[in-house]
């Protein structure tokens, strides 16, 4: 059985297309064209993936992003924007997207985005030794995607596990921020590392204590990040 992908423009004309140029990929597409009703296909858990357009009626893409997101709907969002416009592209980001692209793009464009995301966050053959990085009461087990902290198990969008999971391989050493674009990424984000920015304040809050100073992922001013075993001060 094919892949399913949910496609959500109010714009019948992409819709098709981006569904036509995506089952041509070998993906089965769904589309619909207003928030509510994409909502509602999202929420059955079944796709890989949902591209999903900023302004769309009955509620918009940044509400259908939130509101999966708060439902612990951790499916990859690739969401698609008319406006060229910094503040909706990280504002989407915040909300739990995992990528977007500004139109106008060719429908190749988008299917070669969507296999890229696939790409990274499928579950990669991993060497024993080095299947679960333990690093103070964090537990990544990297051949079933999952993280634990303390035991219980955390919910962590494709992009945030994998850049957990690549500042865990590099523990102690210092990343900057254009490295973890070209690792995590990897593609030409035009040097916006607010994205890395934003996804490291997700990570954050889910693996931190709640303290003044962050304990694992260190910010080193100038530079970027890194990840350390936590000290007891």
């Amino acid at each position: 059985m094919a892949d399913k992908v949910i496609v959500v423009d109010d714009e019948v004309s992409i819709a098709t297309l981006l569904k036509f140029n995506l089952e041509q990929a070998g993906f089965e597409v769904e589309t619909a064209h207003d928030g509510k009703t994409g909502l509602e296909l999202a929420e059955k858990k079944d796709a890989v993936l949902i591209v999903l357009d900023l302004m769309l009626p009955e509620m918009d893409g940044l509400e259908v992003c939130k509101r999966l997101r708060q439902q612990k709907v951790n499916t990859p969002i690739l969401m698609l924007t008319a406006k060229d416009d910094e503040f909706d592209k990280v504002l989407g980001l915040e909300l739990g997207a995992d990528d977007y692209l500004t139109k106008p793009f060719s429908p190749r464009e988008v299917v070669a985005r969507v296999k890229a995301i696939l790409r990274r966050s499928a579950p990669q053959e991993t060497a024993v030794d080095e299947d679960v990085i333990q690093i103070g009461d964090v537990k990544i087990v990297a051949s079933n995607y999952e993280v634990f902290k303390q035991g219980e198990r955390l919910e962590l969008t494709p992009k945030e596990f994998e850049l957990l999971a690549y500042l865990a391989k590099n523990k102690g050493r210092v990343l900057t921020r254009d490295q973890l674009l070209s690792a995590i990424w990897n593609y030409d984000f035009v040097g916006d590392t607010r994205i890395v920015d934003v996804h490291i304040s997700h990570l954050r809050e889910k693996i931190e204590p709640v303290t003044k100073k962050p304990t694992y992922i260190k910010t080193i001013r100038g530079l970027g990040y890194k990840m350390e075993e936590p000290t007891s001060e």
